[in-house]
């Protein structure tokens, strides 16, 4: 008899994440290796508490992963509907990305939590996304920077990005 593998639910999450800018045009990525599969680059940020506020969210999770205190989340700038599986949980991700100014500063993962997947925070140069070898997320990042570079946050909205992995 052949087996069947297991079913397991979909959680669904709402989350937002930072593209933190420094006047210098520089973006602040994470790289995480998940237990299995191949590292990719992300924004910082995490999931919104039921009741909570994105931007509040937001302003928590900079403090809880960075110790960043002194910032203020901008315009929306890029949403994205992302299915995955992490750490033996299939999970369905709605996702807002927002623009915060930030002045640069030495960026190191606080939540011991997050820190057992992170192996790098590194400051890009906004010219040099398009040109990364390993993954980033949201795909678009490069053009969605760029974007707002030229002509500030967009108005309307792009459509949802999906993705399912």
């Amino acid at each position: 008899m052949e087996e069947v593998p297991e079913i397991t639910a979909v959680i669904e999450r709402r989350a937002v994440r930072a593209i933190l800018l420094t006047p210098d045009r520089e973006v602040l990525l994470i790289r995480i290796q998940p237990p299995e599969g191949a590292a990719f680059w992300v924004m910082p940020g995490g999931g919104i508490e039921p009741g909570e506020d994105p931007a509040a969210a937001l302003r928590r999770e900079l403090r809880e992963e960075l110790g960043l205190t002194q910032c203020e989340p901008g315009p929306v700038v890029w949403l994205r509907h992302h299915t995955f599986d992490w750490d033996g949980r299939r999970l369905s991700q709605r996702e807002e990305y927002r623009i915060v100014p930030v002045k640069r500063f030495d960026a190191r993962m606080l939540d011991p939590n997050e820190a057992r997947f992170v192996t790098e925070l590194r400051w890009w140069r906004a010219r040099d996304l398009a040109r990364a070898a390993e993954r980033l997320t949201p795909l678009a990042v490069a053009d969605i920077v760029q974007d707002y570079l030229a002509n500030g946050p967009p108005d309307p909205l792009p459509p949802e990005e999906v993705l399912v992995d």
